[in-house]
């Protein structure tokens, strides 16, 4: 069983980004639009669980087949969108080296991307948010050390409530 252990911010996170990103571009830079890092781990001094969010950015769904298959010839298995709409999640099927990440495929247009880009900029631009955030996070590992479901869950308010501010402005369902 995995233990959610929330660690120090650490600067090497932007070097294993940039690595993985290499390595994924090697394999479809040319069906792309961009790769971008999202989740704690990109934002600067905001400690994380030690693993690497990509959004692999894509125009529109039209080359996703050929991206499946490319990505599966590389090693990666596609899992579907893992009850989120518009991110396509892929699994390494072995250890390639690199510290752990989720890969992600999504177009420009997707709540998904739009939604991961908003909140990393808006943590990157509002320090007390970022602190206020990783001090949810801290308490929600120590509460809930094994689940992370629940771990997840219990930072759903604080997220939506960024989103809307960063995103929605004054739309109530988000």
């Amino acid at each position: 069983m995995r233990t959610i252990t929330i660690v120090q911010a650490d600067p090497r996170w932007e070097e294993e980004f940039s690595k993985i990103k290499a390595m994924i571009s090697g394999h479809i830079g040319d069906l792309i639009i961009g790769i971008e890092h999202v989740g704690s781990t990109s934002v600067p001094g905001l400690r994380a669980k030690p693993i690497i969010d990509i959004d692999v950015v894509i125009e529109d769904m039209t080359c996703f087949p050929a991206i499946i298959e490319r990505l599966n010839h590389a090693g990666f298995d596609h899992e579907g969108n893992l009850g989120i709409e518009g991110r396509e999640a892929f699994k390494r099927r072995f250890d390639d080296g690199f510290m752990p990440y989720h890969l992600y495929v999504c177009p420009t247009d997707s709540k998904g991307y739009r939604e991961h880009i908003a909140f990393r900029d808006y943590l990157r631009s509002h320090p007390d948010a970022s602190r206020e955030y990783e001090r949810i996070k801290q308490g929600l590992a120590r509460l809930y050390p094994h689940d992370i479901d629940r771990y997840l869950s219990g930072k759903n308010n604080f997220i939506k409530e960024i989103l809307k501010e960063a995103l929605y402005g004054n739309e109530k369902d988000i």
